[in-house]
């Protein structure tokens, strides 16, 4: 067993439930007072739930800026949609919400996490870089 060096050595679950929790501890992250009755997208029946979700789509939304930079609020949505189900009607895609994923960039932001690219969207800063790997360090890998 050794330890991760990076987010790309760990386990995309293992990390996000990690930074998940480190987001939760730090406190820098202030939950917004509709967490507990949002729905994270039209597509969906009922709110989430797991009470720390909002902790948990912000590490993933970190982890995703990290591995692919220039993700704006657009491709969140595209990537965190589903298939909304019409009843009798065939069911199509739908997007997710915006306001939640423009949110939490916000906050991401005000924590020094992630900036604008200059091309459009977001992309991790050297000091959320670090942030992301410490937590990652943290994990151990298990070699099989």
């Amino acid at each position: 067993m050794e330890t991760a060096r990076t987010v790309k050595d760990v386990s995309p679950h293992e990390f996000v439930k990690a930074y998940a929790a480190h987001l939760k501890r730090s406190g820098k992250m202030e939950l917004p007072h509709w967490t507990d009755i949002v729905k994270t997208g039209t597509f969906k029946e009922l709110a989430p739930y797991d009470p720390d979700w909002y902790y948990i789509r912000a590490a993933s939304m970190a982890r995703k800026i990290y591995l692919r930079g220039g993700i704006g609020v657009g491709a969140f949505r595209r990537l965190y949609g589903g298939r909304k189900r019409n009843g009798s009607r065939p069911p199509h895609f739908c997007k997710s919400s915006g306001g939640i994923a423009r949110h939490i960039l916000q906050q991401l932001q005000n924590m020094n996490i992630v900036d604008f690219e200059s091309k459009g969207g977001r992309k991790i800063t050297s000091s959320g870089q670090r942030d992301l790997d410490q937590v990652a360090g943290r994990i151990v890998v298990v070699t099989p």
